[in-house]
This record gives C-alpha cells, sequence and structure tokens, in this order.
C-alpha cells in the first residue's frame, strides 16, 4: 500500500475511533447535548453511536469487516447529520452558520464513506 494511502487510512479511522472513545470519556455531557437535540434515550444513543463509530473507525483501520464497518458509520452520519445539525431549523444567525459547517462537514465525510464503500 502507497504511504499516503496508509497516512489516510490512519487519520480518517483514527478520526472515528477517537470520536466514539469520545463519547464514552465525555458520555454525560454528550448524552446531555443529544437529549437538547431531542434524542430519545439519549444517554444509550451516546454509548451506542460510541460503539458505532469505534468499530466503524477500527475497521476503516485495519481493513477488518470493512464493509460493516463503514455501513456502521455511514447509518451513523446520516441520523446525526440531519438529526443534530438541522441548520434550516435555526434561526439565529451564528448558530445557523455553526450548524450549516457541521452538516457540510459530515455531508463531506459521509461522502468519503460511500466513495471507499463502492471501491
Amino acid at each position: 500500500m502507497h504511504l499516503i494511502a496508509i497516512i489516510g487510512q490512519i487519520l480518517f479511522g483514527g478520526f472515528f475511533i477517537w470520536s466514539g472513545l469520545n463519547h464514552f470519556i465525555t458520555l454525560e455531557g454528550t448524552a446531555g447535548y443529544a437529549k437538547s437535540k431531542g434524542v430519545p434515550g439519549a444517554k444509550f444513543a451516546t454509548a451506542f453511536t460510541g460503539l458505532m463509530l469505534a468499530v466503524g473507525g477500527l475497521s476503516l483501520l485495519t481493513g477488518f469487516g470493512l464493509q460493516v464497518g463503514i455501513w456502521l458509520l455511514i447509518i451513523f452520519m446520516v441520523v446525526t447529520t440531519f438529526m443534530i445539525h438541522p441548520f434550516w431549523k435555526v434561526s439565529d444567525p451564528t448558530h445557523r452558520a455553526n450548524e450549516t459547517v457541521a452538516f457540510a462537514k459530515n455531508a463531506a465525510i459521509l461522502g468519503a464513506l460511500l466513495m471507499i464503500l463502492a471501491k
């Protein structure tokens, strides 16, 4: 494998692994944020999505179970993008801009996951 691809694999997989672990490290705060966004069973959802992120990230990092891992991440990204970052519902211009950036970032990550899945 080309060195640049290995670096990309480490960075992309590592991003999701860290995000997943962070769901557990900051469980109470992250669950509180999820609850404020209307997520039902926010604490369970936070732990479950943390597991999805960590497993998906490990699959990207190692290549083991790659299709399953990518699907876990795709499901997470679609749900999170629309449920947590609905910029179209926000009236405050600053908050709306922040949500728009988060939505666009997630959409770009989703695009990358779909490209990997298509290979």
